[in-house]
This record gives structure tokens, sequence and C-alpha cells, in this order.
């Protein structure tokens, strides 16, 4: 199964067993591949690849309040102001 059919039909499953809605919370190409992008930096940079996963939970979070990925994924490789 390629990745983006198993993170699709994951998160269709998610949204069924917890009655939210699966539109917001599918993940498109370009999304992908950046969130992968951070978690590579987050591990390389870090040198601890456990940040990798914690980190993609802090940038859900971020989003699910407004942020932009683009401009969270700036902030994490310290482009952008603070």
């Amino acid at each position: 199964m390629r990745r983006m059919d198993w993170i699709t039909e994951t998160t269709l499953r998610i949204a069924a067993a917890t009655g939210l809605d699966a539109g917001p919370l599918l993940v498109d190409a370009t999304q992908a591949e950046i969130l992968l992008d951070l978690a590579g930096f987050a591990a390389h940079d870090s040198g601890d690849r456990t940040n990798a996963p914690l980190l993609c939970f802090v940038l859900g979070r971020a989003i699910a309040q407004g942020a932009d990925l683009e401009i969270v994924g700036r902030a994490v490789r310290g482009d952008a102001p603070a």
C-alpha cells in the first residue's frame, strides 16, 4: 500500500471513529512533503529522531489553532521572525 493511500484510509477511520469531519484532517501531497521534510529536519537537527513525531504533533496543534503550515515550517527552521 502506498503511503498516501495508507494515511488517507487511516484518516478516514479516525474521522469515522471520532465523529470528526474527515475533510480538514486529510493530508494532501504538498502537505505530506512539507511534514516529512520537517520531521527529517527535526530528527537531524536535534540529533534525536523521537523529535520528529513530537514536532508533527506540535505542528498539528498549531495548524488546528489557525497557523499556516508553511509559516510554521519556516519557524521550525529558524527562517521566520519570532
